[in-house]
């Protein structure tokens, strides 16, 4: 008798936008479309180009509904997200309510929106090369995403600095378009405010480990970590290293998008990438 595969679940987080993510919300989780207008006072999805205050509620609700469609097929050993995804992730293992985690989603959102401060750049290059580059500047590195993808936060005067640096290295850069340097201390006060937040909602033990991003092991402290998250970085290399290693050799990406199995195949691309779930008649 042949072994089950060892699967994991992939939740993604911003800049995972796709136009016909509304229209799965509404067709498979109306009641998630509800709740995330409630929390922003408005549809989200109308404004997801706006404001990560409304880019988060949606792409979280997205994630959700993207579970609800291959959560009756798929028994993944571990879950995991890629910064708000984790939040995602949460809810999918029962560690967070769903309406918990709609608010949740919605203040994550407005907090880091309020943040208004810094930049982030990806830059093509080693995790040690991108050590090296902010080595002596205000600027940190905050995603490790792939083994030459660094995103790297701090202040735009020391986010210009680094972007000259790889200039003049024929380094090759992107800014990303975010309001703030997230994953940096420069969202230190969005982090204890949503640690407040999060101090008043229930937390259960997950039905499946979720990874955490910040530490690439399972959560251990919900709501500490959920905080925490905002300013450490995202250890997404790190992350799939501790999946392999627990030996998941498929990956299923919920959606919306695709970035993460881009992501798990420059990582490691011996392993099965499965991509997010059609719904009927969306999209078409």
């Amino acid at each position: 008798m042949t072994s089950q595969v060892k699967t994991a679940v992939l939740f993604p987080g911003q800049g995972s936008q796709t136009p016909e993510m509304r229209e799965l919300v509404a067709r498979v989780r109306p009641d998630l479309l509800e709740l995330a207008c409630d929390a922003v006072g408005g549809d989200p999805f109308e404004r997801v180009e706006e404001s990560t205050a409304y880019a988060q509620p949606a792409i979280f609700c997205a994630a959700l509904a993207g579970w609800e469609l291959v959560r009756s097929r798929e028994f993944p050993v571990a879950l995991a997200g890629h910064s708000l995804g984790e939040l995602a992730a949460l809810v999918a293992a029962g560690a967070i309510g769903e309406s918990d985690g709609v608010r949740l989603a919605a203040e994550r959102g407005r907090l880091m929106a309020d943040a208004r401060s810094g930049a982030m750049l990806a830059v093509r290059a080693s995790y040690e090369e991108a050590g090296e580059l902010v080595a002596g500047t205000e600027a940190v590195l905050a995603n490790h995403n792939a083994p030459r993808q660094v995103v790297i936060a701090g202040p735009e005067a020391a986010i210009a600095t680094v972007e000259e640096w790889c200039r003049e290295r024929a380094i090759g850069t992107r800014r990303l378009a975010v309001s703030g340097a997230f994953h940096s201390p420069l969202m230190a006060e969005a982090s204890e405010r949503f640690a407040a937040v999060l101090a008043e909602v229930e937390v259960r033990e997950p039905g499946v480990p979720v990874i955490c991003g910040a530490t690439a092991a399972p959560f251990s402290d919900v709501r500490r970590e959920l905080a925490e998250a905002i300013v450490r970085p995202v250890r997404f290399v790190d992350v799939v290293a501790e999946l392999r290693r627990r030996g998941v050799e498929r990956f299923v990406e919920v959606g919306p998008g695709r970035v993460l199995q881009g992501l798990v195949r420059r990582i490691d691309a011996s392993v099965e990438t499965v991509g997010p779930p059609v719904a009927e008649g969306v999209g078409g």
